[in-house]
């Protein structure tokens, strides 16, 4: 099958980069024709703003990637989506709905020769504005098939349009990281806040739920809201354990951050698919998260993690404190992850989509 996708990939960076090119990789190693279509110019920077771009790439860029498409030039939407007219399928790599006009423009381009998908990573954003239902719904009912990464996620794909939607576990697609060998022994006292900090992912709520004697390193990018995480962290006198990190963590040091806390701690308000639980595993660390999105069905509860209610910093000092009780012992139970069924059940759902 001749298959192009469309979506982020290196120079961009983050999961989205990270999960097209993966997905490049492993649909050509799966025997497809493999082109990657993605963007010189993705958004306008007051859209996204953190830091878009990266010098050194993450893991094995995919060759002959070509980067054409722009924000700033509708007329190359059009363009592209002729040149994909000779693609047995066209897959959509959807992160957020300000992609929708450039992906319209491609279908239009493309004028219904090629089966198409769009692959939903958010059907709507965590933080939504008034325009995402109406562009959302725009593309889903012109596309022949939607695959997203939770149940609930097809729900909401459902009540969009009447297109096919088929839900399949997202697979790990997690940079290229050096882990801490052998494991360092012994318990920190100190957990980890990890990847870009937005309301939704509940880092106040964790700050208000930390136990006495528990330390936090806290990091990645703010896109907002650092003096008040700064100002909270005054306020609860919790100055003297809590290290904020602001910015983007590269690749080669994620491992140094694992490899000095107790547990991941992921205190979400909402969820849909996250790569920070396999992360976790990858490097030998227990998960304590909350009962949103996937996070369940990712750990053990009360074996390699421990959840707790979303928004109840209660709850989720309940948690910490019960991790501390045996650190050792659930650290212990941590197994590498097998990425392999994942995948495959993956690519099966993604080409069979809107079929």
């Amino acid at each position: 099958m001749r298959i192009a996708l469309v979506g982020p990939a290196f120079p961009y960076k983050g999961g989205g980069a990270q999960h097209t090119t993966e997905l490049a990789h492993r649909l050509r190693a799966a025997g497809h024709e493999v082109v990657l279509e993605s963007w010189k110019a993705q958004y306008p920077g007051f859209l996204y703003p953190g830091r878009q771009t990266i010098d050194a790439p993450e893991g094995e860029v995919f060759p002959g990637t070509r980067r054409e498409l722009s924000w700033r030039r509708p007329d190359g939407w059009y363009r592209v989506g002729r040149r994909l007219r000779s693609c047995d399928l066209v897959v959509f790599a959807v992160l957020s709905s300000v992609q929708v006009p450039a992906y319209l423009g491609l279908l239009r381009g493309i004028g219904g020769r090629a089966r198409t998908v769009a692959l939903c990573h958010n059907v709507l954003p965590h933080e939504p504005k008034p325009y995402d239902r109406p562009l959302m719904r725009a593309l889903l009912k012109r596309v022949d098939g939607v695959l997203v990464h939770s149940d609930e996620q097809a729900g909401l794909a459902r009540s969009l349009g009447p297109t096919p939607v088929t839900a399949a576990e997202m697979p790990a697609h997690l940079p290229v990281t050096r882990r801490a060998e052998p494991p360092a022994e012994g318990v920190r006292g100190r957990l980890l806040f990890f990847g870009i900090v937005r309301p939704y992912k509940g880092l106040d709520v964790l700050l208000r739920a930390l136990p006495d004697g528990v330390g936090l390193t806290v990091a990645g990018e703010f896109w907002s809201g650092l003096d008040d995480t700064r100002a909270l962290v005054g306020e609860l006198g919790l100055a003297d354990r809590v290290e904020l990190l602001p910015g983007y963590v590269p690749a080669e040091r994620i491992g140094a951050l694992f490899a000095a806390c107790d547990a991941l701690v992921l205190p979400y308000r909402s969820a849909t698919a996250s790569q920070n639980v396999l992360m976790a595993f990858e490097h030998g660390v227990p998960v304590i998260a909350t009962r949103v999105g996937g996070f369940a069905s990712q750990l053990r509860e009360g074996v390699d993690g421990l959840l707790a209610d979303p928004g109840d910093a209660a709850s989720l000092r309940e948690a910490i404190t019960r991790f501390y009780e045996a650190p050792e012992r659930f650290r212990a139970e941590v197994l590498a992850p097998d990425h392999g069924p994942v995948w495959a059940a993956y690519l099966d759902a993604l080409t069979g989509a809107g079929r």
